[in-house]
């Protein structure tokens, strides 16, 4: 089926879906995660398939993105049921004015229609954007990248059987079937067709989109996560923070990139990073994290020099930057340069520091003593999520429910004319 052929079944399948009740897009998103677990052999065969023909093209980062496993299949179960429990976000009024001649003008969440979805190599996207539109009462049409194709193409099958067992159009879940560049440049350009254009990924795919789409899109960012170190840092939870937000999962956006350091610590926090870093993870048979280091770090501790760009890189692997700054305006001022505007964290105990920190650092979420690793729907409350975003029209940070919402004026008169 063409790109342009699905697009027509999501237009037809928005109006059902924007009717439908609570009760019944809930009862859809439940069958819709039984049919995960039920599928979850289809799934796992077809994901070994993905993982086999990716396996010399990609990092071992990214692998572990692409994985799926029985554990990963049900936490998408999971993130699904999460998502009903959540309240509708359609049909709210979110404000009520009355006139002086009498209208009455309520400002009502309505969905968006069409949410059209472009992502690379995760599968549990697909079923997370999924669940998101059809709980905001929209239809989406996802197009994965090649190398989740197959698991993605499994996933949304099981969906559809789900939204079929409730009583929905199952083209309210579609799956681009061609792979080239075509499809997602058709996907940018399908102006009255697609109502929000949402790219999840790298730089150049989220670049593409917003220097070539015809059609809105909100945008997601790319991740140059810093965390702080403050002369007033607890080191022993700073240690633990720093690892946490590089190592737990440096494939994805919210891990952090660039450690800054204060001078008056560094003598001491830099050695022990180091270890916690390289040998203590190596003796815990754990992968160790390449230090890329300015001149100042580079007199403290051993590692690699840091180069021109590497405080400008998403790495998305075993690798961190380090630089000393000496003092948190001058950490604010690095950040303000360099960051994406994504997550960002001090570790501090002085208060006046992390007042000065999360006034002046201007990026999605903003962090004190916390790993930059919580941005996440899930972490905030919001079941799961669509993305991230950097921006700052209409979304910021995680995307949830609220974010897959537009809005309508509905006016009551008695009679009244101008």
């Amino acid at each position: 089926m063409t790109t342009h052929e699905l697009l027509l079944k999501a237009r037809n399948a928005k109006r059902a879906m924007a009717a439908a009740s609570e009760a019944a897009k809930n009862q859809a998103l439940l069958f819709m995660a039984d049919a995960l677990l039920a599928h979850t052999d289809e799934i796992l065969h077809e994901n070994a398939l993905d993982m086999e023909a990716a396996k010399d093209t990609i990092s071992s980062v990214m692998l572990d993105r692409l994985a799926l496993s029985e554990s990963r299949i049900r936490g998408m179960a999971d993130g699904i049921r999460d998502v009903a429990a959540l309240p509708d976000p359609c049909g709210n009024v979110l404000s009520e004015t009355i006139r002086p001649n009498g209208l009455v003008i309520r400002k009502i969440s309505v969905p968006m229609g069409v949410i059209a979805i472009i992502y690379e190599s995760r599968p549990n996207v697909t079923s997370d954007a999924a669940a998101l539109a059809v709980k905001a009462g929209s239809a989406c049409v996802l197009r994965s990248g090649k190398e989740a194709h197959r698991s993605a193409a499994a996933i949304v099958r099981a969906m559809r059987e789900g939204l079929q067992k409730a009583g929905l159009p199952e083209d309210a879940v579609l799956l681009v079937e061609d792979i080239t560049r075509a499809s997602a440049s058709e996907l940018m350009t399908a102006r009255g067709l697609v109502d929000l254009l949402i790219p999840r990924g790298g730089k150049g795919l989220i670049s593409a989109c917003v220097e070539n789409a015809k059609v809105p899109v909100l945008e997601t960012g790319t991740g140059i996560c810093h965390v702080y170190i403050d002369a007033a840092a607890d080191l022993s939870k700073a240690l633990d923070i720093m690892e946490n937000a590089k190592c737990s999962r440096p494939s994805v956006c919210n891990a952090a990139e660039v450690c800054l350091v204060h001078r008056s610590v560094a003598e001491k926090f830099l050695p022990k990073l180091q270890a916690r870093l390289t040998k203590d993870r190596v003796n815990a048979g754990k992968p160790k994290v390449e230090l890329k280091l300015d001149p100042q770090a580079a007199a403290i501790i051993s590692g690699t020099p840091a180069g021109p760009e590497d405080f400008d890189t998403e790495f998305l692997d075993y690798i961190l930057a380090v630089k000393i700054v000496g003092s948190v305006e001058e950490a604010v001022d690095h950040i303000t340069e360099h960051s994406t505007g994504h997550s960002d964290a001090i570790l501090t105990e002085d208060p006046d520091a992390a007042a000065y920190f999360t006034q002046h650092v201007d990026s999605a979420a903003v962090y004190v003593n916390a790993s930059t690793r919580f941005t996440d729907g899930g972490e905030f409350g919001l079941g799961c999520e669509m993305g991230i975003s950097t921006q700052k029209m209409h979304a910021r940070g995680p995307m949830g429910l609220q974010e897959l919402c537009s809005y309508k004026y509905v006016i009551h008169g008695s009679g009244q004319i101008r």
